[in-house]
Parts: C-alpha cells; structure tokens; sequence
C-alpha cells in the first residue's frame, strides 16, 4: 500500500514540477526548457550560415543532439506524469513536443531534415503559462472571433482589389507595351498588385507620361485601400468587446494559475483550486 502510495506521489511531484509554473520548481524547469529551445532554435540558425557550419560543424552536431535528447526525455516524462497519455500526445502541446524532437531522427535517414527543429519556435507558447499570460488568452479569442466575422466582407473587399488590379494591368499594357518590360496582361497585373500594395519592387516601371500618371493614381488608392479591412476587423472587434448588452458591466477578472490536471490534462484552473473544474480530480497531491 505503502509502494503504490509512493508512486502516486512520485508521478503527482513529476507532474507538478512539468505541467506547472506556479511553483518554484515548476517555474524553474520551464525557464530552463525556454533556453534550452532558444537555444537549439540557435544553433540550426547558425548551421545555416556556412562559414559558420564549417567551422564549428561538430560542435552544433553534438549540441543539437544533446537538446534533440533532452526533448526525448522530456517528451517521455510529460507522458508519464498523466493518467491519460493520449489526452496529451494528440493535444495541442503533445504535438508540438512531438514535432519539435523528431526532425533530428529524420536526419539519419533523409538529409537536411534537420532545419525542421525550427519548429521547436513554436515551444516557446509556453512562455505565456510562466509569466501568467494565459488570462489574456481570451483577448486572441476576441480578435479570432472578430477576423471570422469579418470573412465575408474581408472576401468581398479581396476580389474587389483583384478585379482592379486586372482592370489596371490591362490598361497598362496597352498604355507602355513591351518596351518598358509591360510584356503580357499577366505581367501587367503583377506590376499592377505591387503598385496597388504599396510595395514597389521597382523591376517594372512606366516611362510614358499617361502611364506614370495611371501609376500615380493606383499608389494613392493603394493608401487608402489599405485602411479598408484594418477598419472592418476593427469594427467587428469592438463589436466583439461589446456584446449586445454594452450597459452591462464586464465580470471582474478572475486569477489564473497554470495548475494542469493530472488526470484530464486541463488548464487554467483558478488559483487555490483544489479540484479539477472539468473532472472534479484532485489538483494537488497534498490537498
């Protein structure tokens, strides 16, 4: 009895030190675990430049190796630690874990899969559960919710800009013709969306006095066409923020720990929870 209760209380300590940030240990393996994908982030960064990578090629071999390890070894503890593994490995997090250790296998086997690591940048989300962001999470939500409501008009507002861009590379190539590079309508409607988009690269430009002019008026409509769906989203945001009883005070903020269950894995309890809002598990293995 005494071997099993031991071994709960080993797994509830393991997870408390990985899944948590609120406590001193739980802070400091995710601080070290943020260097550790900064880090490798780094050195992939710096075996790209090649008079770096010959250099010191061994050096960065070794070094992502040993991270590529302790990622391993991390990834198999974070299964461990919780009584529902495959609740973790086909999160959001489980996946991302995943992806980010792999690339250094797949090496052995085909070459150059190893810039791959890149994606551990995505394992640096977790730096909002260190400095206790995860309340601000529903602001993102927010603007998600405000970008999809404004798909439609946002599309509307794209096929519009396309349709004038046609119009426009159409009319310049009649107006400059091949020996100012306007050589096909398509080519035309390429210069046509640089212009519109404010970009400008400059390999394509108007000599005749019409078809500067013709340039002159799509960079100004290109100004304000870029107002245009910064203006919809805004509105759909604040629309978002209001709701549809604007009088009615907001609920005051609620404090948010980064305390995961054990048992179901889920986050954003409130602080000094004992037990698991979603299965009503135990939180701490000392409550």
């Amino acid at each position: 009895m005494r071997d099993k209760k031991d071994k709960r209380d080993w797994k509830f300590r393991l997870h408390e030190i990985i899944y948590e940030a609120d406590t001193p240990s739980g802070k400091l393996f995710d601080v070290i675990l943020l260097i550790t994908i900064i880090a490798s982030i780094l050195f992939v960064m710096l075996e790209s430049v090649k008079e770096f990578d010959a250099k010191y090629h061994y050096f960065l071999n070794i070094a992502e190796w040993v991270v590529t390890i302790v990622f391993t070894l991390e990834y198999i503890l974070r299964i461990i630690s919780v009584k529902k593994p495959l609740k973790y490995i086909f999160s959001f997090y489980g996946i991302i874990d995943l992806l980010s250790t792999i690339p250094k296998y797949l090496s052995l086997i085909f070459m150059g899969t190893q810039v791959l690591i890149a994606l551990r940048a995505l394992r640096l989300l977790r730096v909002f559960r260190i400095l206790k962001l995860v309340r601000y999470v529903g602001a993102s939500n927010m603007l998600a919710n405000a970008l999809k409501a404004s798909r439609a008009k946002i599309l509307v507002f794209l096929f519009t800009v396309l349709i004038v861009s046609v119009i426009f590379g159409t009319i310049m190539y009649f107006v400059e013709g091949d020996q100012s590079g306007f050589t096909s309508i398509p080519v035309s409607v390429y210069w046509s969306i640089v212009t519109l988009t404010t970009v400008g690269f400059g390999d394509i430009a108007p000599v005749t006095p019409i078809g500067q002019f013709i340039a002159s008026l799509i960079m100004i409509l290109g100004y304000g066409i870029i107002a245009v769906p910064t203006g919809i989203v805004s509105a759909e945001y604040a629309s978002q923020h209001r709701g549809h009883f604007p009088h009615i005070p907001q609920p005051p903020q609620v404090d948010m720990n980064t305390e995961a269950c054990p048992n179901c894995s889920a986050e954003r309890h409130k602080d000094n929870a004992k037990f698991c809002y979603n299965c009503g598990h135990i939180l701490n293995a000392r409550a």
